[in-house]
């Protein structure tokens, strides 16, 4: 009985990988070719075109007028910020209480301040002596202790903070009240299982929580709050806008000097939108293993 001689032994030689070929995306090039040859020219546009006068906004954009209209925009922007979110915190927590009259009171707030805009609500409280000519405090339904005239105690002034603030609250109040309802009610009913008070959970366990929703959408209404305090110019409050409009009645160079206020509109917004990233971070910490690098760390180590 004869054996085959033909059976090879099994080779040990390796295939060689096969290679990957990335896929082709022509259109992805190309739109990205159309998009920066169109803002190229867009840009060349403004640089070259004499009808936006650089060289007389870079001669009134750090004038003395424009510096403090801008100084007015950011301290009534935080203000704004400060009083509202405290009022509006408080409403936030009125409406998440089994009070049904202090729900109805908290609701029906928000219902008016977000349903009337801002101007006319500026424009109420600058003309607040024309519907109460005097203002009261004393007991309700019983006798007056202090009487004052309205006619002269709320200046333009004074009316921006009262209608910012008050506009500002009602938004406020929905940006924390959906912070607080992002929180888990398991974290709640456990805290109130080891005997912590309300106060304290909402201080100690819901709140940090919360704010991981709460500050991008603050810091939205930081900027429309920014941009909004534009509107008070109606009513001849000296802000950045308000100071251009000034300048330009003037020496009728309406738009250098518009592009001066457009400017520091967006070095502002920028700035806040760069500390916004931070605080987002920073309350970031513990809802990932690792937070993504920053801008900053990603260049570091391209560069490396």
């Amino acid at each position: 009985m004869s054996v085959s001689t033909d059976l090879q032994p099994p080779s040990t030689a390796r295939t060689a990988p096969a290679e990957v070929v990335p896929l082709r995306r022509p259109g992805r090039w190309i739109s990205a070719v159309v998009v920066l040859v169109m803002l190229a020219a867009a840009l060349r546009s403004v640089v070259t075109n004499e009808a936006f006068q650089w060289s007389v906004v870079a001669e009134y954009f750090t004038a003395d007028v424009v510096l403090r209209g801008l100084g007015l925009t950011l301290w009534l922007t935080a203000l704004t910020l400060v009083l509202g979110f405290a009022l509006g915190t408080l409403l936030a927590v009125l409406r998440l209480s089994g009070n049904p009259v202090l729900v109805s009171v908290s609701w029906g707030y928000v219902w008016i301040f977000r349903s009337v805009p801002l101007l006319v609500q500026l424009l109420f409280w600058f003309n607040i002596g024309a519907l109460y000519p005097r203002l009261s405090f004393g007991i309700p339904f019983g006798p007056d202790f202090v009487s004052l005239s309205s006619i002269n105690l709320i200046g333009p002034t004074a009316a921006v903070i009262i209608g910012l603030t008050l506009h500002e609250a009602a938004y406020a109040a929905e940006i924390v009240r959906g912070g607080v309802l992002s929180v888990e009610q398991g974290q709640v009913e456990a805290a109130l299982a080891l005997g912590m008070g309300r106060g304290r959970i909402l201080r100690r366990i819901v709140l940090p929580q919360a704010m991981r929703s709460i500050i991008p959408a603050a810091g939205n209404s930081l900027i429309g709050t920014l941009k909004g305090t534009s509107i008070v110019s109606v009513l001849a409050v000296q802000d950045l806008l308000f100071s251009v409009q000034l300048i330009y009645n003037r020496n009728y160079l309406i738009i250098p000097l518009l592009l001066v206020a457009t400017i520091w509109y967006v070095v502002v917004t920028s700035v806040l939108s760069v500390g916004q990233y931070y605080v987002e971070r920073y309350y970031a910490r513990g809802a990932a293993r690792a937070l993504p690098p920053t801008p900053w760390q990603r260049l570091k180590g391209r560069l490396r």
